[in-house]
């Protein structure tokens, strides 16, 4: 039913009500100081040059008094700067892309479904409704054991996968930046489900024959949020190691994780999870602000491990046949939502506007006194950021948090399009959604970025990133994006039919 014009009236109305609302508040310091200050000159105008030079010389300075408080200001100035946390900047990432002879379109995937369950129907017409109401595309990438008949899941084909995911990430982000392996100080890998002896770390720093002091950590078991679990990590190393670089690679391995069951609740990750990984170099120098792309401003953790039901929601077990694969709870998007309300409780009062903060406490106070009906006000984080990256973990996920945010499309563009064109990445796919972003030439000096990120735990962990400088697009560049960013974003139909 369309609007009435009072409606539509009301509404504008409305709408500009509250712009002036959050820029009063928002600028309160500005309208109290400007009169204050205002009126100082006016009183020195009025008193003139003679009243001025006789107040100053009527007092009286104690050269052992002004000694003793200029002590005080350059140790309390000394204080502050030792105390106060070193800068972390994003210099450069890269993120791998697949190789075409990987992809997987939906007549592949079904049709090796078919052979591999060839006794089990339904389970194919499962899998088939899955990725019919995916929002994937036809250019998403499974590694090479898995295009066979049987998939051949072998420790060899796994090391393989990890080696051209991870070196083909860091080789480009070494091009990129310029940094040569004996610049690294710190190495963290992130990767959940595959973590061989040695680790894929030791990998790295055997390949890259990386300097024997190095401080690496391998990160296993932790799910699609440890991308930003290896960020915070990074954060705290680099707080204690000054003039250092950080290495950070996220990844999951698919080759050693492909169920070849029938249970359902355990055939929606061969449905959604893709090949992936990324190389992100973080640093404390401060010679890297101006060339760095990106500033860590917070980074937010809320674990729900305590519940029963949040930790078994994502869950490896093995089904009634003995075989191995990841089982995903019915309840999952319930306590993916109560995890997210954790973290934005948390994260919001170091990042909203004091209009919404105090839209929000009005509202809590009135439902605690007033009327406990009243609906809870959600603040408006379009208002902290100008740019979210939500983890591309499926179309359900993305869905509940466009609407729990109230969100446009355009905000979760970046999720459905690499969603779209390169799958569930896991803990990587918030750099895919990034360089979309980057790619689109959106990305603008001083915008704010959230990158929220949901894993087995079960985990909801927040980072913000505040722009250096105006990301430029090039015609040249090697990006995930450069050789099919024209073509997004696609329209998304709600069912795919196969």
């Amino acid at each position: 039913m369309p609007e009435t014009p009072h409606r539509v009236s009301t509404s504008v109305k409305l709408k500009y009500v509250k712009q002036g609302y959050q820029y009063l508040v928002n600028h309160i310091l500005t309208f109290i100081l400007i009169p204050i200050m205002f009126a100082v000159f006016v009183e020195i105008l009025r008193l003139g040059p003679e009243q001025i030079l006789t107040i100053w010389n009527s007092l009286q300075f104690d050269l052992i008094q002004v000694l003793c408080s200029t002590f005080l200001v350059v140790f309390i100035a000394t204080v502050y700067f030792m105390s106060k946390p070193r800068s972390i900047y994003l210099v450069d990432y890269a993120c791998y892309k697949p190789p075409v002879t990987c992809r997987v379109p939906f007549s592949t995937f079904m049709e090796h479904s078919r052979l591999i369950l060839k006794d089990n129907p339904k389970s194919v017409d499962f899998q088939m409704r899955i990725l019919e109401r995916s929002g994937l595309g036809e250019e998403t990438c499974l590694p090479p054991a898995i295009h066979y008949i049987p998939p051949t899941p072998t420790m060899e084909a796994a090391r393989g996968e990890a080696e051209v995911v991870i070196f083909s990430s860091i080789d480009s982000l070494m091009q990129k930046t310029g940094i040569k392996p004996k610049d690294i100080d710190i190495l963290i890998v992130n990767c959940s489900l595959f973590s061989p002896t040695p680790s894929l770390s030791a990998m790295i720093v055997n390949k890259y024959k990386l300097r024997s002091n190095i401080k690496s950590y391998n990160l296993s078991g932790m799910g699609c949020s440890a991308g930003l679990i290896s960020i915070d990590l990074a954060r705290d190393l680099l707080q204690v190691h000054p003039n250092s670089n950080a290495l950070v690679i996220s990844t999951e391995i698919i080759t050693p994780n492909y169920y070849k069951g029938s249970e359902r609740a355990m055939l929606l990750p061969n449905c959604l999870f893709r090949m992936g990984g990324a190389a992100v170099l973080l640093s404390n120098k401060r010679r890297d602000s101006r060339r760095a792309k990106y500033k860590l401003v917070h980074v937010v953790r809320t674990h729900k491990g305590a519940d029963d039901k949040a930790y078994k929601c994502v869950y490896e077990q093995e089904d009634p046949q003995g075989k191995v694969g990841i089982n995903l709870s019915k309840d999952l998007m319930v306590i993916a939502g109560e995890a997210l309300k954790s973290n934005i409780t948390t994260i919001g009062p170091l990042v909203l506007p004091a209009s919404e903060q105090l839209l929000f406490l009005f509202t809590l106070i009135g439902r605690k006194i007033f009327n406990p009906k009243w609906k809870p006000y959600i603040p408006d984080f379009k208002q902290a950021f100008e740019h979210f990256c939500i983890h591309a973990g499926g179309r359900a996920v993305i869905d509940e948090l466009q609407k729990n945010l109230q969100l446009s499309a355009e905000h979760v563009e970046a999720s459905r399009m690499t969603l779209h064109r390169f799958g569930n990445t896991s803990s990587s796919s918030l750099w895919y959604e990034m360089g979309y972003i980057e790619a689109k030439g959106r990305m603008k000096k001083g915008d704010r970025v959230w990158q929220i990120a949901f894993g087995s735990g079960f985990k909801c962990n927040s980072a913000v990133w505040k722009c250096n400088r105006t990301i430029k697009t090039t015609s040249d560049g090697d990006g995930p994006w450069q050789d099919c960013i024209d073509r997004y974003p696609v329209h998304i139909p709600e069912i795919v039919k196969l």
